[in-house]
């Protein structure tokens, strides 16, 4: 059996020109065959050096498991040396001969004289760690293998019912938990390295002179409150029905991309949009109406007067050059939503990614643990997707009804919808709060015996209070991680679905 980690020509069928001999090639070989990948002598001298000196343990526990041996055996040596090293014991051939009387697969292969032949395999501290990393990486490879096999046998499976994207979608799923499952680089950072990066950040900061961080939103006083929108990020934005989440994000969507386009790539972002609601065309007309000014209700209507409709025409000539691109695909999975992902990042840079909206994602075949378990393992997928990619995701949520038995019925932490890990996970938590909404569901009616001077003095302050929210929206920062909580003060205007800066003296960002 070999003991190194190198295949050869030979290891992948081909006989090559050395598998017949004779005078005349006439008689073939034995057939080559190939072994998993494994290393049972560094396995052995591993060991061999934990039993010598307990501290090797030290050098491979972070990242090392029973699992990863090759020889199921020397996995359970390695599971009783942790279990004895943790409780504050000794680890030798000694100590370690009890966990294994009555093991015929021990006994086997020799038993405490086998203990014996390891500790004579030692290798020095120094290398045991170099040796801890040998074996880990056969046996990525061996898993490696397995998925392969996995997948060519699924692929000629004639019975299966999964599409090829589908496999192709959850092939790669298997393929991203075999590479975040461990990591052997990782580990403690000196505090001194630590204070060199956060100094290299504040100065890349100061060099900015007061500029944008992150993702423009195009709302300067939400790029106030939240530095802009940052990579790695995950920002949960929710709100009951009716609130303009999906017009705020769409506001904030291409207001990144519009800056993207307009500087060259140098502000903004590229924008990936995943319209798990809406369809490509109603997420298009409502950028429109936005955009050239015109009611998304007379758009849909087929109201729109000649000069209106020539304004459309001439605006999507330029909108179609921004870089927006949208994914309406129904009950995607996280895996499915990764996938496309990163083909658009490779493509065409992907610096933003939105989901409309969180509770839509599918989650992954055949599990079912309850709707809270797999809203927490979307969201931590999504967090995860954030930090692979680099880029800030946005996803919509919904709010549960209790919000609407407070009064007023602002939103908080405590109102999201299966909120097991939304609130965990999330860098930013947004809500919006638009009292107009409310308030004109408060409109008074006269009582049977209210007199008309009381009941027209009722409607004139409600009339008051509707005007001072009137065309007004609040986004409540209610968890923010590297920043401030509080209200942002937004304009909105509900016949064009428009969310710009409230301040007169801010000009609505981004906008043609």
């Amino acid at each position: 059996m070999t003991t190194d980690n190198t295949l050869h020509l030979a290891d992948y069928g081909d006989p090559g020109p050395q598998a017949f001999d004779g005078p005349d090639d006439a008689a073939p070989s034995l057939p080559a065959y190939r072994t998993l990948p494994h290393n049972i002598e560094a396995e052995k001298s591993l060991l061999g050096a934990i039993f010598t000196d307990n501290r090797a343990y030290e050098r491979v526990s972070e990242f090392l498991r029973p699992e990863h041996f090759a020889v199921p055996e020397h996995g359970r040596i390695f599971a009783a040396v942790q279990r004895l090293l943790e409780n504050g014991q000794i680890a030798d051939p000694v100590t370690l001969s009890g966990f294994f009387e009555g093991n015929d697969d021990l006994v086997a292969m020799g038993g405490a004289r086998y203990l014996a032949e390891l500790a004579a395999s030692a290798v020095t501290i120094i290398n045991a760690g170099e040796y801890g990393r040998i074996i880990y990486d056969l046996h990525m490879k061996r898993e490696l293998i397995h998925l392969g096999t996995d997948m060519v046998n699924k692929a000629y499976d004639a019975g299966s019912q999964d599409s090829a994207t589908r496999q192709i979608e959850g092939a790669e799923q298997h393929l991203y938990d075999l590479a975040t499952q461990g990591d052997y680089e990782g580990g403690f950072k000196s505090f001194r390295d630590a204070v060199i990066d956060a100094v290299h950040m504040a100065e890349a900061a100061h060099k900015r002179e007061g500029a944008l961080a992150g993702v423009t939103t195009g709302m300067k006083d939400l790029d106030k409150m939240l530095g802009g929108l940052h990579n790695s990020d995950l920002l949960i934005l929710a709100g009951r029905p009716s609130m303009g989440k999906t017009a705020l994000v769409t506001n904030i969507a291409y207001n990144a991309a519009y800056s993207y386009h307009k500087s060259g790539g140098e502000e903004g972002a590229v924008v990936g949009f995943f319209s798990l609601e809406m369809s490509c065309e109603q997420l298009a007309a409502r950028i429109l109406s936005e955009q050239v000014e015109v009611s998304s209700d007379k758009m849909r209507k087929g109201e729109l007067a000649n000069d209106e409709f020539t304004r459309l025409v001439v605006a999507s000539q330029e909108l179609h050059r921004i870089p927006l691109f949208i994914d309406d695909t129904p009950a995607l999975t996280v895996s499915a939503l990764r996938t496309r992902a990163r083909r658009l990042k490779r493509q065409h840079n992907l610096g933003l990614i939105v989901v409309d909206y969180l509770q839509l994602i599918s989650p992954p075949p055949g599990k079912s643990d309850g709707r809270v378990n797999e809203v927490s393992e979307i969201t931590r997928g999504l967090k995860t997707l954030a930090k692979e990619l680099n880029v800030p995701v946005i996803a919509l949520s919904q709010l549960s009804r209790a919000v609407e038995s407070r009064d007023p019925p602002r939103p908080q932490l405590s109102d999201l919808r299966e909120s097991g890990s939304i609130e965990q996970d999330a860098d930013v938590v947004m809500f919006i709060y638009r009292e107009e909404y409310y308030m004109e569901r408060k409109k008074p009616s006269r009582r049977m015996d209210e007199d008309e001077a009381k009941f027209l003095d009722r409607e004139a302050r409600w009339q008051d209070s509707l005007g001072a929210v009137k065309n007004t929206a609040d986004v409540i920062v209610a968890k923010q991680r590297h920043g401030p909580i509080g209200d942002v003060k937004l304009a909105f205007i509900g016949e064009f679905t428009r969310f710009a800066d409230l301040d007169i003296t801010h000009s609505a960002y981004g906008h043609p």
